[in-house]
């Protein structure tokens, strides 16, 4: 297993009056053990699917020619989408440079954009700036009926329309939606099928948050030429003490799911990620929205804040450090000792900085990340840490999994179902109703 996880200093015997306690951890692990045996029934009765994902295989071949579809003779490949049919494919493509601060948005060929936000302004420009010709886009709604996605996709209708293009939206579009039910209505097939766009299936079983490891995330990772095997296959990594029968304490996803479960019992109402690597600034807006919409029910959860280190710790940690104790964090690190570049010894010696000499900006970001989990213990904040040595296909799998596995644990210790969102709906229904009253 690529992830090292370690919740040492999240415990009051280390870190003082401000730890959990371990009857407290005990406690959780004896609910998350009992989540665990729902969850076993889940994959021996196939109800959940997202359990099978990881040993699944038999699609990668229809990704893959769907990805060649899209990067040929295309300049650029624009996902349309909201949320988890957005996110999951964000959080793969930083593995490719996409959004990392910097590089640059357009750093791969085929360029990929993820306007996954509706902002009129973006979406006018980017649509005028893109040349049309060459670019190829994917809309993205499990259900069919997301209102963003139905606007974006008439919008680049109207758009290939006015470019002249209107003439060939079946090689220019690719639609990815659940098949059509008997007598029921989906309006992206509606709005794409008529022009002979052709359509993947959404899996029915899995919904848009914990998508990433269908063709939902795999397709854009496709796409930019990711090993979409490997990422299940880290996926697998992940699930495989759960298949092996370990008990929470051992199940890497279990023990967190009980950290997070004590924590919340014991008053810290918050859970900060904080990421030590650019390229893992949209896992942590992935799993915000994953967390937030399925344990945030019934007057329970925890609200999630996404960090991005060593940025972060100018702008945030004063609260954390001398603010209220009511936070958990994890600290989440790579192997970057050692990378980038080396510092000059005479400029770090006009600099002041003696110790910089010889060192690179890796050995500084390693430190940073070291020094803040241990900043925190030392300040009685419990801390989680993960580790990944090698940021790669394999291991970001794995760390995809483990969220969605800690998460629904989480759920189901608690009493809620993780994988509604009545709340998300109701905005919904409402804002639609708005707009035809406009």
């Amino acid at each position: 297993m690529a992830l090292q996880q370690s919740i040492d200093l999240a415990l009051d015997a280390n870190i003082g009056g401000g730890g959990l306690t371990q009857a407290a951890l005990d406690d959780a692990l004896g609910l998350v053990g009992d989540a665990m045996k729902r969850l076993a029934e889940d994959d021996a009765s196939g109800r959940l699917p997202l359990l099978h994902m990881p040993r699944t295989t038999d699609d990668l071949a229809s990704i893959r020619e769907a990805a060649a579809f899209l990067r040929d003779d295309a300049t650029d490949v624009v996902i349309l989408g909201v949320g988890g049919s957005s996110l999951g494919g964000q959080t793969l493509a930083q593995l490719k440079d996409y959004a990392v601060p910097g590089t640059g948005r357009f750093t791969e060929s085929p360029r990929i954009h993820f306007l996954d936000n509706l902002d009129p302004i973006t979406f006018d420009r980017v649509l005028h700036k893109l040349p049309l010709s060459s670019t190829k886009f994917v809309a993205i709604s499990k259900s069919g009926g997301t209102g963003e996605t139905l606007m974006q996709t008439i919008a680049v209708l109207t758009a290939l329309e006015k470019a002249g293009l209107r003439s060939h939206p079946n090689d220019l579009f690719l639609g990815l939606s659940e098949p059509r039910k008997d007598g029921g209505k989906n309006a992206l097939r509606d709005l794409l099928e008529p022009e002979g766009v052709r359509f993947l299936d959404h899996h029915t079983g899995i919904g848009g948050r914990y998508s990433v490891l269908t063709n939902v995330g795999l397709l854009p990772a496709a796409v930019l030429g990711l090993d979409i095997e490997a990422i299940r296959q880290g996926a697998a990594d992940a699930y495989e003490p759960f298949r092996k029968g370990a008990a929470a304490k051992d199940a890497p996803a279990a023990l967190g799911a009980a950290l997070n479960v004590a924590a919340a019992k014991a008053g810290k109402g918050i859970a900060v990620t904080m990421a030590y690597a650019d390229r893992l600034e949209r896992f942590t807006r992935w799993w915000v929205q994953l967390w937030a919409e399925s344990v945030g029910k019934d007057g329970k959860g925890t609200q999630p804040v996404a960090a991005i280190g060593p940025v972060d710790q100018h702008s945030q940690q004063q609260l954390y450090l001398a603010g209220p104790n009511d936070k958990l964090f994890t600290v989440l690190t790579t192997g970057v000792a050692g990378k980038g570049p080396v510092m000059n010894e005479a400029l770090a010696k006009r600099a002041g900085q003696t110790g910089f000499a010889g060192r690179t900006i890796g050995d500084l970001v390693a430190a940073q990340g070291r020094a803040m989990a241990d900043t925190f213990a030392k300040n009685s904040r419990p801390t989680r840490q993960i580790h990944i040595e090698t940021l790669n296909e394999r291991a970001l799998g794995e760390l995809l999994m483990h969220f969605m596995l800690e998460t629904i644990l989480a759920g189901y210790a608690t009493g809620v179902d993780p994988f509604d969102q009545p709340a998300v709906e109701e905005a919904k229904i409402l804002a639609k109703e708005y707009l035809t009253q406009g």
